[in-house]
């Protein structure tokens, strides 16, 4: 099926149609909406191929996330990834996953900046002080940082308010009388982890109480097991924990339910950023950071890549979402 056809049927010219097919911005509304429907009526799919050697555009994004730790373990990270996937896919472009060994002698996402084969790049996991964006700023390549870092110049990001998720779940748990706040923390060193676990340090610090009761883990349910176990093995136990993600909640919520201290008398109050993983086997309703539903993240995070695509102001791509607060059963 050709774009004469369609161009016939509609009474238009073939430049019309090719141009709304497109979606060139000199194409009014309702042309493109006709040709659209008569295109989908007549089963036509444009010369993929073809139409990005013309625009000059591959239709393709790439989303870089480290080897170390491992993202693809986390399912919050993973439904993010997918609803990003089934948004850009609306579109026509397809969403490349590129796992980056920050030990490696070469990147692998260097390659695909010089060999264009994709037209942006997703960054995931950034660090306070990011070279992988520090590379990708040099080269004058496009890309969208998921997290804030300290750059030259402006960048595209997109972060959630990590700092303000802690500080206001401590902050939270003191005005309820606790004075005995743990922290199950991640054991590295990207910017949302440390952001989350310094808004808990700072909510401690303006109270006057100590945060001695701390922990730095890998991000894994036996971590989040274990150390709880261990903390409230102490002479001297804390009363709250907090954790900076769901697999460290998890474990701890596990270990809390086994000891008879997530719910009643001698409960621990429990808070768990992003909430309890759907698979847990845990059925309370634990009090959770909550940041928004997956569906309109990823919505968010693809159309920002597309209007990075387009060329579109930087200063304009920014953007900052604050969480909300779930008291659920346990804070």
């Amino acid at each position: 099926m050709s774009l004469k056809a369609i161009a016939k049927e509609l009474g238009l010219s073939v430049t019309t149609v090719s141009r709304a097919l497109n979606g060139y911005d000199d194409v009014s509304r309702e042309t493109r909406a006709r040709v659209e429907a008569e295109a989908q009526r007549r089963g036509y799919r444009p010369n993929t191929f073809a139409r990005r050697l013309k625009m000059g555009k591959i239709d393709a994004v790439g989303l870089v996330f480290p080897v170390h730790p491992v993202p693809l373990n986390n399912s919050v990270f993973m439904d993010m990834v997918g609803e990003i996937s089934h948004e850009l896919a609306r579109h026509e472009i397809d969403l490349l996953l590129i796992a980056d060994d920050d030990l490696a002698d070469k990147h692998s996402y260097m390659r695909m900046v010089q060999s264009r084969r994709v037209d942006a790049l997703i960054v995931a996991h950034t660090l306070d002080r990011d070279p992988r964006l520090e590379q990708l700023q040099a080269a004058g390549f496009p890309f969208l940082a998921l997290g804030r870092s300290h750059l030259p110049d402006p960048y595209a990001w997109f972060d959630f308010d990590n700092y303000a998720g802690t500080y206001q779940a401590t902050r939270r748990l003191i005005e309820r009388g606790h004075q005995r706040i743990a922290l199950l923390g991640e054991s590295n060193s990207q910017a949302f982890i440390t952001q989350r676990r310094q808004g808990y340090l700072d909510a401690l610090h303006e109270a006057g109480l100590s945060s001695e009761w701390l922990r730095i883990m890998p991000p894994s349910r036996r971590a989040g097991y274990t150390t709880t176990q261990a903390l409230l093995a102490l002479d001297v136990a804390p009363t709250a924990i907090v954790t900076d993600c769901n697999t460290h909640g998890d474990g701890a919520a596990m270990a809390l339910a086994q000891m008879g201290r997530l719910t009643g008398e001698n409960a621990v109050s429990l808070v768990v950023y992003d909430g309890l993983p759907q698979d847990s086997i845990v059925d309370i309703d634990v009090a959770a950071v909550i940041q928004s539903t997956r569906e309109g993240v990823g919505k968010q995070i693809a159309d920002m890549v597309r209007q990075l695509i387009n060329g579109d102001d930087i200063s304009q791509l920014q953007v900052l979402w604050q969480p909300d607060f779930s008291p659920g059963q346990t804070a």
